[in-house]
């Protein structure tokens, strides 16, 4: 499904969190964090004073309450702006 954002918004998937330690320990749902980490699949063209420097597969990190959840055909989306933005990895 193509999407398309306007201005500075950007649609996000999140990156699922780990549920297992690197030792081995398995993570229970409810100690689990959010995540902070996604890639984009959707970026809009900026504002004229903002210029986007986000693109399309970037994988950013994101602050930890950023943008607005949607479900899409079952999958987890974040609406957020360019701003939440913390790192492009």
């Amino acid at each position: 499904m193509a999407f398309k954002t306007v201005l500075n918004k950007l649609i996000v998937e999140p990156v699922e969190a780990e549920t297992k330690t690197a030792s081995g320990i398995i993570i229970p749902d409810s100690a689990q964090e959010k995540p902070q980490k996604g890639i984009v699949i959707a970026a809009g063209n900026g504002k004229a004073d903002e210029p986007m420097e986000v693109k399309i597969g970037d994988t950013v990190l994101y602050s930890k309450y950023a943008g607005s959840e949607v479900n899409i055909e079952n999958k987890k989306y974040l609406i957020m702006s360019q701003a939440d933005i913390l790192v492009i990895l």
